[in-house]
């Protein structure tokens, strides 16, 4: 799992440099770093990325882009995760 944070982090660095921070697949990535930040244990990590992710997404995409719709099921699920029921 840190091999693949490591490389998701590294490939961010080059699209940010590349294509820039507005780009769908910059904004992609971002998504995939937060989903792993979640999945390898840091939630709080994960949910400070989503939440800065969704609103770009929000900016950029729109609210009904099915990016920023998952933006938002994946933040809800790791707030659930960090205080569950």
């Amino acid at each position: 799992m840190a091999g693949a944070l490591t490389q998701f982090r590294e490939l961010l660095d080059d699209q940010l440099r590349v294509l820039g921070p507005d780009h769908p697949d910059t904004l992609g990535t971002r998504s995939n770093l937060a989903s792993w930040t979640g999945q390898a244990g840091d939630v709080a990590g994960a949910l400070t990325q989503y939440r800065d992710l969704l609103d770009d997404q929000l900016r950029v995409l729109g609210a009904d882009h099915p990016d920023t719709l998952g933006a938002r099921s994946n933040l809800a699920y790791f707030e659930n995760v960090a205080e569950p029921f």
